[in-house]
């Protein structure tokens, strides 16, 4: 399926995938929506589209709040005229084994990176099922699969998008708007060197495999699809 003439909007769209998805839709002729919370990054992402030959819009959201999310569907549509597909990518990662999980690290990682997904989902579910058209992709992690020490906050919340997915994907289908999951290893981007400083970086996946993945989601034929895909790493 051709992307060309499509309209995405990416969450966390200021660095890491969110920046890679940008850049690797661009190519394939999709107008660009990069929301993050970092204003001058999305910025620059949107620069970086634009001097690929391609259209982009910058929008500074919050995830977390239904009114930010809102005006970054508005802005979109605005922009726009139409939503296509949407990239939940947005994420925070605090890890600490579970006594010393602070209600408030607890209550960041759901927020951003299960009540984002479920926000920005929301936002544009019924306009795809009206239009009977669209593809929600959501940036899970291999720790929404399998749990781990000191992800505790973490794998809740990733294993809560895998399962929102699910969801969204059967809610989805009688009116023609997919779901899927992507599911990234060990990879290379600064939230994951943040929190593993002793990691190599040739044993990680680049986020730009990860964009390739998400794109190879988004132009399967309309009778296909995956719901699922998880992206192992060298180091894994």
């Amino acid at each position: 399926m051709t992307l060309k003439g499509k309209v995405a909007i990416i969450t966390g769209g200021g660095r890491g995938i969110g920046r890679a998805t940008a850049h690797a839709l661009s190519r394939q002729g999709t107008d660009v929506v990069i929301a993050a919370t970092t204003g001058r990054e999305i910025e620059t992402v949107a620069r970086e589209v634009e001097g690929l030959g391609g259209r982009a819009l910058a929008v500074s959201t919050d995830v977390t709040h239904k009114a930010s999310v809102a005006n970054l569907v508005e802005s979109s549509l605005r922009a726009f005229g139409q939503i296509d597909i949407l990239i939940n990518n947005a994420g925070v990662a605090i890890h600490n084994p579970i006594p010393k999980i602070t209600e408030a690290d607890w209550d960041l990682n759901i927020a951003v990176n299960l009540k984002g997904t479920f926000l920005c989902t929301q936002a544009v579910f019924q306009y795809m099922c009206d239009r009977r058209t669209g593809h929600i992709v959501n940036v899970s992690s291999i720790s929404g699969k399998n749990g781990h020490a000191l992800g505790g906050a973490y794998c809740a919340a990733k294993f809560g998008a895998v399962g929102f997915t699910e969801v969204t994907n059967v809610e989805g289908r009688p009116f023609g708007v997919k779901a899927s999951v992507i599911c990234p290893g060990p990879t290379d981007t600064r939230m994951r060197r943040e929190n593993h400083p002793d990691d190599t970086p040739a044993n990680l996946t680049r986020p730009e495999e990860i964009a390739d993945a998400i794109v190879y989601l988004l132009t399967q034929p309309a009778a296909a699809h995956t719901l699922e895909l998880v992206v192992r790493s060298p180091l894994m």
